[in-house]
């Protein structure tokens, strides 16, 4: 069992590694006939048997997760109908979710009645607030007519980052979008019966008495999360606590929570029943508990949003309920196996997340230093046993998802998991009924205790080690070092693992030789940011946008990346100009990683320069040289950075970065008017390999004179997903085309890696390099709709 299921999982992973679904007989699931061979007694013969068995739970794993993936990619948005108007009548599928500007919520589409279009039964729409009318008042389990505009979902595509498009097909959302507020929008019913829809109702129901009884409390959002799994209330302040400290597990409903939770159930049902004879002699005792227990867990489970690590616990519960029933025996890897079974076949995606591997590791590692031992150890020790086992055993996962470890975290987990475990999270629950409303407030005062240890414990020195992502071979080695550190003991030189470990942090990426630089143009949708690196230094060319709240692009995609790149620190930190598309992830940068220097055009009060340790202006002439590549500004001239009344984007900070006869060119936003002083004053600088085209493409910029002037043999859009700009304008691609130019562009290539030396030039497309079979570029003729929030 233990075998069939890791192959079956390798199957599945395999088949969310192609860049293409492959093409199915009818007949694959007779495969699982494999299952029925006979046993043999030649010793032969019974490999050959285990080993057709492991193949066919590979290729039971492979053909399974394509099937389904096909039957959800099969529903989806018609190109043409990407961000028209479409009257669609459905249900609130969830509870909905605060943004800065309204809500967002997943829907579910039961009739279309816009004539000839076709909409995917389950969508993710949002509502913006509009002055002209009312916002709608909308709750989970409603009926409504809404008019919406749609698009495919789409995301960055970018190295070290989240996948929307994966997120999104796992979730079953195939068109996302959002509410025309001028259009026809009214609630049918208030209520439906469905089940489903009830619980998100019972979700909302408890999210808004705790908001009513807390108020605003600092910690509200956390209980929440304990309670019914809607995160968005925590801050990112309080999130990256729990990150920097190792306890971000706990923030969310784990298994442990469930366990608890089933066990306390289960206990308090055998001790009630027992004191009954008549109950006890028609149904056993223990049985009777455990459905109990089987059933507490499957309603925590549904009220905390169904998330992997609850689903993996909800599963063993119900196997070793199953096996109490049958009055069968089982081993605690049979367990887990029977768990990472269904999980795989109800979400074959799960193992695309972190969770999964996390949730699965953790338990299983807790049964590898605790199971089968000769004899029982005191639970204080084995409890310290555990912590020690997931410090070490989860070092591998750990750098290479997050490309960081928590220093502090086996004192920090000491006392967090206790305190949060059995003593906030069973009063949050008692507090989600009404009698017991006032138990928040003890639940919140306990909280408040975890969290000013916490932040103690955050502000030693070296709290988390962060580096770069380290290579596929030093994590399997690493992950036997750590099982033969964490071997029983009598195993034979058990510190010699930690050597095994040593790769992981001493194996560093390849830096550029000298007189070579690589740069990544990012993919931050609307906007732009550009990483240099040369043998020994770094520099970032503007941060990208502000998305949502407290969410940016510095923190969402630059700081992964730069991070998994093995970039420990930003030599100079160049904004190009005030636009908020390419300063907006500028605080979280300046945060995140040191900045010797920022170069810009901004004035020295703007808010963006508020952590910078040193800046200075942005001015043409500025030349400086790194490891054999040149760097020269171009642009803007000395009395326009001080001139306010100039237009922001004419001010923007060009920079050219050469090696030999390679160079690329760095324009921000420029429009016609610095085009024209460039081509005056720098006609011998401006012919580049690369150009990131000024302005995203809009009409605007790139005048005939400029691109006859760069001529460049690639030309670079940066630009958003059908974005509501209309960039890049089809106009301006075509005079690149004729130029001779090749077009790249972010919204369809992701991010596009760039090597550069005296002699070469070469270039790579993130969605080219790590093509999945979810993601698709943007559709033919897109760009004539493009009013998309």
């Amino acid at each position: 069992m233990v075998s069939f299921s890791l192959f079956f999982t390798l199957g599945v992973w395999y088949l969310q590694q192609q860049a293409s679904l492959p093409e199915l007989p009818g007949y694959w699931p007779f495969a699982a006939l494999v299952l029925l061979l006979p046993r043999a007694n030649n010793r032969g013969l019974i490999l050959a048997r285990h080993a057709a068995l492991l193949l066919c739970a590979a290729l039971l794993g492979f053909c399974y997760s394509a099937w389904i993936a096909q039957q959800r990619l099969s529903d989806t948005l018609p190109d043409e109908w990407q961000g028209k108007n479409i009257v669609v009548t459905g249900i609130v599928a969830e509870m909905p979710r605060l943004h800065e500007r309204g809500l967002r919520f997943a829907f579910d589409v039961e009739s279309i009645q816009t004539e000839g279009a076709h909409v995917p039964h389950h969508i993710q729409l949002a509502t913006y607030d509009d002055d002209s009318n009312d916002p709608l008042e909308i709750n989970a389990g409603q009926r409504w007519q809404l008019t919406v505009r749609l698009k495919q979902p789409h995301g960055t595509g970018n190295p070290y980052n989240f996948d929307f498009e994966a997120w999104a097909l796992e979730r079953d959302i195939r068109a996302t979008g959002y509410v025309y507020a001028r259009g026809d929008n009214r609630m049918l019913s208030e209520q439906t019966s469905s089940p489903a829809y009830l619980v998100q109702r019972l979700r909302e129901t408890v999210r808004t008495r705790f908001q009513k009884t807390l108020s605003d409390a600092p910690y509200t959002g956390v209980l929440t999360a304990l309670a019914i799994g809607d995160q968005s209330g925590i801050s990112q302040t309080d999130w990256q606590v729990f990150t920097r400290t190792g306890v971000n597990h706990l923030m969310s409903i784990s298994g442990l929570h469930i366990t608890m939770l089933a066990g306390l159930v289960f206990a308090a049902v055998y001790w009630l029943w027992r004191r009954s004879i008549l109950l006890t002699l028609r149904f056993p005792a223990r049985k009777a508990a455990a459905l109990a227990g089987l059933s507490a867990a499957l309603f925590y489970t549904l009220v905390s949003g169904y998330e992997v690590p609850a689903q993996r616990t909800l599963y063993m519960v119900a196997t070793c309920t199953a096996m109490l029933f049958l009055s069968r025996t089982f081993t605690l890897s049979q367990l887990l196996s029977v768990a990472l079974m269904v999980v795989l076949l109800a979400d074959p995606w799960a193992v695309l997340s972190p969770g999964f591997w996390l949730s699965f590791g953790a338990v299983a590692l807790i049964f590898y230093v605790t199971a089968n031992r000769l004899r029982k150890q005191h639970w204080l020790r084995e409890y310290g046993k555990v912590q020690w086992a997931m410090m070490i055993g989860l070092i591998p996962p750990l750098l290479a998802l997050f490309q960081q470890l928590s220093l502090v975290a086996p004192v920090a987990n000491a006392f967090a998991i206790p305190l949060v475990s059995f003593v906030v999270v069973p009063l949050t629950l008692l507090g989600t009924l009404p009698p017991f409303e006032w138990m928040l407030y003890v639940a919140h005062e306990a909280m408040s205790l975890c969290m000013y240890l916490l932040k103690l414990l955050d502000t030693l020195p070296y709290v988390v080690w962060v580096q770069h992502a380290p290579p596929t071979w030093t994590i399997v080695t690493g992950f036997g070092g750590a099982l033969w550190m964490l071997a029983p003991r009598g195993f034979p030189l058990r510190w010699l693992g930690c050597i095994l470990l040593l790769p992981m942090f001493l194996i560093v990426p390849d830096r550029p030789a000298e007189g070579s630089a690589r740069l990544v143009v990012f993919d931050v949708g609307q906007g732009l940011a550009v990483a240099v690196q040369t043998r020994g230094h770094a520099l970032l060319y503007d941060t990208g946008p502000a998305f949502s709240g407290e969410a940016d692009s510095g923190n969402r995609i630059l700081l992964p990346a730069l991070r998994g790149m093995g970039i420990a620190q930003l030599d100079t930190l160049v904004l190009s100009h005030g636009d908020m598309d390419h300063i907006g992830g500028t605080e979280s940068v300046l945060l995140g990683l040191p900045v010797v220097n920022v170069i810009s055009s901004l004035p020295d009060s703007h808010p963006a320069l508020h952590f910078a340790a040193h800046n200075d202006a942005c001015v043409d002439g500025q030349v400086w040289e790194w490891d054999g590549v040149r760097f020269e500004m171009l642009h803007p001239a000395a009395m326009q950075v001080s001139n306010k009344l100039e237009h922001n984007n004419e001010r923007s900070c060009v920079l050219r970065v050469s090696t030999g006869q390679q160079s690329v060119l760095l324009t921000g936003d420029i429009e016609k008017l610095s085009e024209s002083r460039l081509l005056k004053l720098h006609p011998n600088e401006l012919p580049a390999t690369l150009l990131v085209v000024p302005h995203h493409g809009s009409r605007s910029s790139s005048t005939q004179a400029f691109v006859d002037a760069v001529h460049p043999r690639y030309a670079m859009f940066t630009s958003g997903y059908l974005n509501r700009f209309g960039h890049p304008r089809a106009e301006v691609v075509e005079r690149y085309r004729a130029a001779g130019s090749e077009v790249l562009r972010s919204d369809e290539d992701g991010a596009v890696s760039i090597r550069m030396d005296a002699r070469d030039f070469q270039v790579e497309r993130y969605r080219t390099t790590h093509a999945r079979y979810w993601q698709h570029g943007i559709t033919s003729g897109a760009e004539d709709s493009l009013q998309i929030r």
